[in-house]
């Protein structure tokens, strides 16, 4: 009876320690998605008034929430029964991350040309206007998290695919916790930055002390701070997308062999992108013609 007890634990012991393991790998493969993930609510949650930011970031976490609920049990069910569909999935997955990495590089290189909303100051605004333009935006937060939570779901799914399934749930979930978990608790601290350094600015009523210094270093870091990240998720797309179609294609694998990998897998995943994004370019040109 003790021995059944003994090999129940070291049981239990060795699942945890490759879930320990396989969460490591899963996390490193989904970093430049939640790279893109942080930048990408960091801008959608700014631009409220400071008392609504966290109500806002609040509401959008229960949705990402919501996302994953949805979208876990469906890509398990997939795993256990078509684990090659997970597979297509995955590689659908790197054509769109691969696509929205070259289409940003292009943003920097030729910024496209956004027509300005204009605001008419001498409007009053109502509470009810204040309230439709939140819901809007956390309505299209929600939507762009639940394109990335199925990207992260399943890349992260795509590590453990041949582990066994329960193996397969615990380690996605974790990820999968730990993607909203971390990804709006750290935007939470962004978007409040500035807050923060507006409060250092008046703590005091003289001027150019220490903290009105660091209170205008927060605020002045924020918009840069936004930047990098979306730079540095930008170049984690296209890694991202390399290391998919590398891992997963074996006219991709054998490619420039002899080459480092961090570079094959992002000139891999830029050259699929610049293939992806060019026919829709000129699809986006002939139907804007059209309409035009």
């Amino acid at each position: 009876m003790a021995s059944g007890f003994f090999a129940l634990f070291d049981d239990i012991a060795s699942l945890m320690d490759d879930v320990a393991t396989m969460t490591k790998v899963a996390a490193k493969k989904t970093s430049g998605i939640l790279g893109d993930d942080l930048a990408v609510n960091a801008e959608k949650a700014s631009g409220f008034v400071p008392d609504r930011e966290l109500p806002v970031l609040w509401a959008i976490s229960k949705g990402s929430l919501l996302n994953k609920a949805i979208i876990l049990p469906i890509a398990f069910l997939l795993s256990a029964f078509a684990p090659v569909v997970v597979t297509g999935i995955l590689i659908l997955g790197g054509l769109y991350l691969a696509y929205e990495g070259a289409e940003k590089i292009l943003e920097w290189i030729i910024p496209h040309g956004h027509t300005e909303e204009k605001v008419n100051l001498n409007e009053e605004i109502t509470p009810e206007q204040v309230l439709a333009h939140e819901q809007k935006k956390v309505k299209s937060a929600i939507t762009t998290d639940f394109i990335l939570s199925i990207e992260i779901v399943i890349i992260a799914l795509g590590t453990v695919v041949e582990e066994s399934l329960m193996t397969q749930i615990v380690v996605v979930s974790v990820i999968a916790i730990l993607a909203t978990v971390g990804v709006y608790g750290l935007v939470a601290l962004i978007v409040r930055m500035d807050e923060f350094g507006y409060k250092l600015i008046a703590l005091n009523p003289e001027d150019n002390t220490i903290s009105d210094k660091i209170g205008r270093l927060l605020v002045n870091a924020l918009p840069i701070l936004i930047r990098v990240i979306s730079f540095v998720g930008t170049i984690a797309l296209l890694l991202v997308a390399g290391g998919i179609f590398s891992h997963n294609l074996d006219f991709f694998h054998h490619l420039l062999e002899t080459w480092p990998g961090i570079i094959k897998e992002f000139l891999v995943g830029l050259a699929v992108g610049i293939v992806v994004l060019i026919p829709i370019l000129i699809f986006k040109q002939i139907t804007g013609k059209k309409a035009g």
